[in-house]
């Protein structure tokens, strides 16, 4: 497959490759570091905020399906939505300008979440802060892919995921202190704020560290030289039907890994609901969940993520073009067993041990499947096709997904206390289709990434 990845750009194509000198070490793994910090308080906050749905639903008085709107689809709604149009920008402008004024917004958002006491005020206040999100992962993978050569950009993206592991793991053992902390208490005086509610305080709290990652950002990190460029149309954007015939053209390879993210994000419900899964069904408070669930995650979760990022780079020395989604698919095996039964579990404690086992087994290919996406891009597309891909992960798995386990709960077995069987149900169904899909992507990918090494430079 030799083709040139557009018609409109074939004259001007260039096989030159390492033309450009990569940027130093510590330019490219600070850049990590900064990034990875900036993913551990957003997924931090949707860890910390799924602690508190059960207090957010007697507060208000809300339904399962209700407070999931609340909770999960106000904001990625938003973010995806938004991703789209902002995701031009990022094959164009500084991305560190988009990822640094993102942060500000985020936690703008977090902090006037804190302030608001109705269902409409707490689901305006969640799209506000959505809006920060917006842009922020297709500004981070295509910088990051500027700064690191492609057989080393899975470690990269993987070092980078450490912030979403140990973000989410300090945001549950953190919470659960919190938690525990403001238990005594019905309400929390606040200076020049006044009274509010627990949850609502807690609110106030995460948007401090957005807002410093987000001047942090703005004036520490360094916007890298593009790449995977396409001579004489890197400062061109093009259009969105450009974009869509170049993944049409290479359906074999993107087809796979799109509609594998979306199933995999729709199983990812069962995150949302886990603090009132364990509550409901075992009687574990959010405390002792968080602790237990936040401890576990923090301690062995890095070691998932390293262990991804090696075995590609390994692979893919070994001359193997399917070397991320390898990764990818062995990671979906792996933790489809485990995913399947631990709703169903006997004890807390075998519940807790299965989930994590398919938790941390799924981040050995969160590292390559995020690469395997930026290393069959040109660089002009990146930001839009990004974006595509992370509108899936964003609206589905944190915006759609608690809203469809909940509809389950509500309305098939019309019970709360029979949480986990609509969490067992959907992942039945949905973990072997995974590993299905992935499989049938590995030629397609392989062919994609033998092509790629034809026009980029």
């Amino acid at each position: 497959m030799q083709t040139p990845p557009t018609a409109e750009t074939a004259a001007t194509e260039t096989a030159n490759t390492g033309s450009l000198p990569w940027p130093s070490p510590f330019q490219a793994w600070f850049s990590v570091a900064v990034i990875g910090l900036t993913v551990m308080t957003l997924f931090g906050n949707a860890a910390m905020i799924g602690l508190l749905m059960q207090s957010i639903k007697l507060d208000l008085q809300l339904t399962d399906t209700q407070v999931s709107l609340v909770v999960g689809f106000a904001a990625s709604a938003f973010t995806a939505f938004a991703s789209l149009p902002v995701s031009r920008l990022v094959d164009t402008t500084s991305r560190r300008l988009i990822i640094g004024v993102g942060m500000l917004l985020v936690g703008c958002g977090s902090f006037v979440t804190g302030l608001v006491t109705t269902f409409g005020g707490l689901f305006l206040a969640r799209m506000a802060a959505g809006l920060g999100g917006a842009g922020h992962g297709p500004a981070c993978y295509s910088l990051l892919a500027d700064n690191f050569p492609p057989a080393k950009l899975p470690k990269a993206i993987a070092f980078m995921n450490f912030g979403f592991t140990t973000g989410s793991a300090l945001a549950t053992l953190l919470g659960a202190a919190l938690i525990a902390a403001l238990s005594s208490a019905p309400v929390v005086e606040v200076p020049l704020l006044g009274v509010m509610k627990p949850w609502q305080f807690v609110f106030i709290l995460l948007a401090v560290p957005d807002l410093v990652l987000g001047v942090l950002a703005l004036t520490a990190m360094k916007e890298p030289a593009r790449r995977g460029v396409i001579q004489g149309a890197a400062a061109v954007v093009p259009p969105l039907r450009e974009v869509i015939g170049f993944l049409w053209e290479r359906r074999a390879a993107f087809g796979p890994m799109f509609l594998g993210l979306a199933i995999n994000c729709v199983a990812m419900g069962a995150v949302a609901w886990a603090a009132p899964f364990y509550q409901r069904t075992y009687g574990w408070s959010p405390v002792q969940y968080g602790f237990y669930s936040g401890l576990t995650m923090l301690l062995v979760a890095p070691f998932a993520l390293a262990f991804g990022g090696w075995l590609a780079e390994r692979w893919a020395k070994a001359g193997r073009d399917d070397a991320n989604m390898r990764v990818v698919l062995l990671a979906a095996l792996l933790h489809a067993p485990f995913a399947m039964v631990y709703a169903l579990m006997p004890s807390p404690q075998l519940a807790l041990a299965c989930s994590s086992a398919s938790a941390v087994l799924t981040l050995i290919g969160a590292g390559p499947q995020n690469a395997a996406l930026q290393v069959i891009l040109p660089n002009a597309m990146r930001g839009q096709v990004t974006a595509l891909y992370l509108f899936l992960f964003t609206m589905i798995g944190f915006g759609i997904s608690p809203t469809v386990i909940a509809l389950i709960t509500d309305y098939v077995f019309q019970d709360e206390m029979k949480l986990r069987y609509s969490i067992a149900l959907l992942q039945f169904m949905l973990a072997p289709a995974a590993v299905y899909v992935f499989w049938r992507g590995l030629k397609g990918y392989a062919a994609a990434v033998a092509d790629t090494r034809s026009w980029t430079r």
